[in-house]
């Protein structure tokens, strides 16, 4: 009767493993129907686009752009000058230093002239410890904004910003990133299009700028990082970004907008209390939190998405490195889902509640699970010889090659759209490394992704301690041997 009973466990299993394998592959065939849709619709709509309307406009609305920083001291005076020297109308920078233990704040102090004034502003969400906002004597930084305060983490660190701020729109993004000139005016776009809905957040494409060439704070060349797994992350980014946020934005589940350069509606965010300090997932959670605002109170809206290549960060090229920030996503993933469960399946959420919601669950969430068991559940019957290898060989087989068929189409979309690596070369490794990625670094994701789980239900947390190089001409990356840090 034991026995029977197992039997049938296993065969209930193995019918569930390949629903769940033939449902990745409809979903991924969907989500590139509708990004090649939303991508040929973005590209028309675009293609004589003048943005100097955006500027000179009388309704264009002001941005606040805020960038927590964190021992930057290497870069953050560099990328202070960069963002102030974007091209918009209304605009301010506030770099937020979040209790450095570097010489951060007095790089900031000596190359701006800044000094510790009488700031006035109403602490709309509860912070840390602001020790002193600076200004500058220079009127030639009259734009910038120095906020020390006590560590708190990253949250914490947007939060004291966004009291601090004092336009419409909240420009969240880490403040080693590098942003196009144009970057404020395109992001800020779609806030001012939309006359039926309410734009409550937008977000944009990441770029890898690792091995990259760049100069005064822009991206002049584009190169494939030298790594296998900064190569993998390229195409990674490709998909995420190119496909599949731009599948989401199509039918208006977008649930995630990258805490690296991300457009919020500043009034909405304070309506929801701002960040959440107390996950990892502080991004994630705050579009969800929005959102659900916005369902629950029966208000039109939309989360936009502009895939124009606007933001280059630096990416892990370390195992050690790259499996922390991986971790981390899935706590922040995990923890997101757990405060938001009111929503799966709730029809009162809409496409969030009944299509968002779900794939995040199973796909992203318990993704890791559920292919870790049925790597275990095949070794198992090939050994008990209840499947044959043809049958083995064949499932393997037609994963593969659609893996293979989707990071393909990724690359075709970036090379259609933007066409930034122009390199044969470079296109030719970006290709050797679809083809192995699904052997040397699927495999990887999905232990780190399990260790995330494990970390979540131990309850251990925070960010980790990374190391950062900063950005180099490429030819000096190759003299650099040591990891870098995470966004």
């Amino acid at each position: 009767m034991y026995n029977l009973l197992l039997d049938i466990l296993v065969d209930i299993f193995g019918i569930l493993f390949l629903v769940y394998s033939f449902s990745i592959i409809l979903f991924y065939l969907t989500m590139t129907v509708l990004s090649a849709l939303e991508m040929r619709d973005h590209l028309k709509k675009n293609k004589f686009a003048d943005y100097r309307d955006v500027i000179t406009s009388p309704v264009t609305p002001g941005i606040s752009v805020i960038a927590p920083a964190y021992n930057e001291g290497q870069n953050i005076v560099q990328n202070a000058k960069s963002l102030l020297t974007l091209h918009y109308g209304k605009y301010e920078v506030i770099i937020v230093n979040d209790g450095s233990k570097d010489d951060s704040l007095q790089k900031m102090i000596e190359s701006f002239d800044l000094v510790k004034t009488k700031y006035a502003y109403y602490k709309h969400v509860e912070t840390g410890n602001i020790r002193g906002v600076y200004k500058s004597t220079n009127s030639s930084y009259a734009k910038l904004t120095l906020v020390d305060k006590e560590n708190g983490g990253k949250a914490d660190a947007l939060n004291a910003g966004i009291n601090i701020a004092g336009f419409e729109i909240l420009a969240c993004i880490d403040v080693d990133c590098i942003l196009s000139s144009d970057s404020l005016t395109r992001m800020v776009r779609p806030f001012m299009e939309e006359t039926n809905r309410k734009v409550i957040a937008v977000g944009g494409v990441i770029g890898v700028a690792n091995n990259c060439q760049v100069k005064d704070g822009t991206v002049t060349e584009y190169r494939v990082p030298e790594t296998l797994l900064g190569r993998f992350q390229v195409i990674e980014y490709f998909r995420a970004f190119l496909m599949g946020r731009m599948a989401w934005t199509r039918i208006n589940g977008l649930m995630l907008i990258s805490g690296a350069f991300g457009f919020f509606n500043k009034d909405l965010v304070l309506k929801v209390g701002g960040y959440f300090p107390k996950t990892v997932g502080e991004d994630m959670e705050l579009v969800v939190r929005m959102r659900r605002y916005m369902e629950e109170t029966g208000q039109k809206y939309k989360v936009g998405f502009v895939p124009d290549p606007l933001c280059w960060t630096e990416v892990p090229e370390s195992e050690n490195i790259l499996s922390k920030q991986r971790n981390r996503w899935m706590r922040g993933t995990i923890e997101t889902l757990q405060l938001h469960k009111k929503v799966k399946l709730n029809p009162k959420y809409g496409v969030l509640g009944l299509v968002s919601y779900p794939y995040w669950s199973i796909f992203e969430k318990a993704g890791p699970i559920i292919e870790m068991a049925g790597f275990l559940y095949t070794t198992l019957m090939i050994f008990k010889g209840d499947i044959s290898a043809l049958y083995f060989i064949g499932l393997f087989v037609l994963m593969y090659v659609f893996s293979v068929m989707i990071s393909s189409f990724s690359i075709l979309y970036e090379g259609v759209a933007y066409n930034n690596y122009k390199d044969k070369a470079d296109l030719n490794k970006l290709m050797r490394t679809v083809l192995l990625e699904p052997f040397l670094i699927h495999p990887k994701i999905v232990l780190w992704g399990l260790k995330g789980h494990w970390h979540f239900i131990k309850g251990k947390g925070g960010w980790g301690e990374m190391i950062r190089t900063g950005f180099k001409k490429a030819e000096d990356k190759k003299k650099i041997n040591s990891p870098i840090q995470l966004q």
